[in-house]
């Protein structure tokens, strides 16, 4: 399976099937974190069967569907939750990476300086220079 490092514990991919998501257990993952709607395209593994393989290997899973480009700011506090009270290495997915990757960018800019995102960002293959304005803001919102 095809994946991006953001930090020694964030990395993230495209769809995974269920197969991918039982082989994380063995490599130290703890989480995985869905950012597609169910049934986005025609192929896509059905969630209840990502969940059940999450679960059946010890894997919290928490689904965060997000499209269109939006980031309701739900769905960011909801990944940061999902990140901060992991107890290990988390996996996120979507179609391509991008959603999972600018979530973890939003749900990070309070406590991280914007520049490093991206950067963090770019050095995965991931452009999040869109994001600079709403991850500056963010960063200046300590609230």
């Amino acid at each position: 399976m095809p994946r991006k490092t953001l930090t020694p514990t964030i990395s993230v991919a495209a769809q995974l099937s269920a197969d991918e998501i039982r082989a994380l257990a063995a490599e130290g993952y703890t989480t995985v974190i869905c950012n597609r709607p169910d049934g986005e395209e025609p192929g896509q593994p059905p969630l209840s069967e990502l969940q059940a393989a999450a679960h059946e290997s010890g894997l919290a899973f928490h689904h965060i569907p997000v499209s269109g480009g939006q980031f309701p700011e739900s769905a960011i506090a909801a990944f940061g939750e999902a990140v901060n009270t992991a107890n290990g290495k988390v996996m996120a997915y979507c179609r391509s990476g991008t959603r999972s990757t600018c979530l973890w960018a939003l749900s990070q800019a309070r406590k991280a300086e914007p520049a490093a995102l991206i950067e963090a960002g770019a050095r995965a293959g991931y452009d999040l220079s869109p994001l600079a304005p709403a991850l500056a803001a963010r960063h200046g919102d300590n609230a």
